[in-house]
């Protein structure tokens, strides 16, 4: 059993602000508030729409709450002995602000579309990526409680699915950003082809 060390609310705070801290980062960058279809949608399930990353969900979050597990574990090999619980999630949250700043850089989303099965992708609007921050402290907060096993089993499911599903998931996005392959967007491009 792990042992428990709660997440005190100073540090809550700093990863309230540091969501603020993104947001208007967001903002400055020139990023929406929400999809500029005028929709108010809370899931948009389809992931080759303009519809992606627009809204509050879509089927990346389930890679957040990944990205949440994976800091966890991280920052526990790293810092355990010197840092606590509660400054290691602020880490975590901050790592995850910042990468959704950076994923919504020109660069990036450029990268994304040169590289990856997101095509049509033009970046995130600002309340899915608070979303997605949301996601990754959900993933950091479960591992934390659960034991490893069960986090390790919702790691390689949530990976599965999403593969059936999208044919995309955390690890293979991170692949096909760092080493980019033809033959797998060659099959994920193929997505719809299992419907028809």
């Amino acid at each position: 059993m792990k042992a428990f060390e709660p997440i005190r609310t100073p540090h809550i705070l700093i990863a309230a602000f540091l969501l603020l801290v993104a947001a208007g980062l967001l903002h400055v960058m020139g990023r929406v508030w929400w999809c500029e279809c005028g929709l108010v949608n809370l899931w948009s399930g389809e992931v080759a729409s303009m519809h992606n990353s627009q809204h509050l969900f879509d089927p990346y979050v389930f890679t957040h709450i990944l990205h949440g597990i994976g800091f966890y574990a991280l920052l526990w090999w790293l810092l355990r002995k010197w840092a606590g619980q509660g400054f290691r999630f602020v880490i975590a949250i901050g790592m995850e602000s910042m990468w959704e700043v950076v994923e919504n850089t020109s660069v990036v989303i450029e990268r994304y579309r040169a590289t990856t099965i997101s095509l049509g992708y033009y970046g995130d609007s600002i309340f899915n990526s608070l979303a997605d921050i949301a996601a990754c402290a959900t993933g950091y907060l479960l591992a934390m409680w659960l034991p490893v096993w069960v986090s390790v089993t919702i790691f390689a499911a949530s990976e599965t699915a999403l593969l059936w599903w999208i044919r995309d998931s955390l690890l293979l996005n991170i692949l096909m950003l760092i080493y980019p392959m033809d033959s797998i967007k060659e099959w994920q491009t193929g997505l719809d082809s299992r419907f028809d």
